[in-house]
C-alpha cells in the first residue's frame, strides 16, 4: 500500500526485456535504516514491485508481462525517469491518498496549460477508467496522489502544484505523453457488491 507522495525520481539504469529485470538509480529510497531492502514492495511510477537486488546506489525489481501491457513500461529505457515510493508502514502519516499500485490502465496528457502558477492538466482515458474518475476524487497518475475535477466519460482534469511538478516526472509532460493510471478502490468494490 502507498500513498502517492513520491519520495524520490529515479532513473532507468538498464532493463532487459528479455528476463524482465528493472535497474533504478536512486538514492533516498535506499538510505537509513528504513530504505529498501530485497522483498520490499516499491512503487515505481505507480506500479507495485518488489525489490529483487540492491547496491549502494540502485535497485531490481522484475516487470511482468502482465505489468507491461497494463502501463507504459513497454516504452521504458535506461535515463528514464520514474517516480519512486517505498511502501507505507502501518505506523506512518497517510499524506496522499490509499493507493495499491494496482495500475489500471495508461491514458493520455491532452493539454497543458498554466493556472498562475500551477498547471492544468488534462489526460484522456478509456471509459472503462473514467467511470471510476469523479469530481474531487483521488486519482493516481505515474503514483501521483491527484485530485481530479472536470471529469467526463472520455477524460478529466487535474492542477499540478508548483512543489508537486519539481518532485515528480509529472512536471515535464508535454500533451501526447503516456501516464499509468490507478483510480480509486472504494469504487471498484461498490460496483461489485452492486452486481447480482
Amino acid at each position: 500500500m502507498f500513498s502517492g507522495i513520491v519520495e524520490e525520481v529515479g532513473r532507468v539504469a538498464s532493463f532487459n526485456p528479455s528476463n524482465g529485470v528493472l535497474q533504478v538509480s536512486a538514492s533516498l529510497v535506499l538510505s537509513g535504516e528504513s530504505g529498501l531492502k530485497v522483498s520490499d514492495s516499491v512503487s515505481i511510477s505507480g506500479a507495485c514491485l518488489t525489490v529483487t537486488g540492491v547496491t549502494p546506489n540502485s535497485f531490481n525489481v522484475d516487470i511482468t508481462p502482465e505489468t507491461t501491457r497494463s502501463t507504459w513500461f513497454a516504452s521504458i529505457k535506461r535515463g528514464t525517469l520514474v517516480n519512486l515510493e517505498p511502501a507505507l508502514r502501518y505506523n506512518a502519516r497517510v499524506g496522499g491518498h490509499l493507493v495499491q499500485g494496482h495500475v489500471d490502465g495508461t491514458g493520455e496528457v491532452t493539454s497543458v496549460a498554466y493556472d498562475g502558477d500551477a498547471k492544468l492538466v488534462t489526460v484522456a482515458c478509456d471509459s472503462s477508467i473514467s467511470k471510476y474518475i469523479v469530481e474531487k476524487g483521488f486519482v493516481a497518475l505515474d503514483g501521483v496522489s491527484l485530485t481530479t475535477f472536470d471529469c467526463t466519460p472520455t477524460s478529466f482534469t487535474f492542477t499540478l502544484i508548483p512543489f508537486t511538478a519539481i518532485h515528480t516526472t509529472l512536471g515535464v509532460v508535454r500533451p501526447g505523453a503516456t501516464v499509468n493510471i490507478e483510480t480509486d478502490l472504494t469504487g471498484k468494490y461498490i460496483e461489485r457488491f452492486m452486481q447480482p
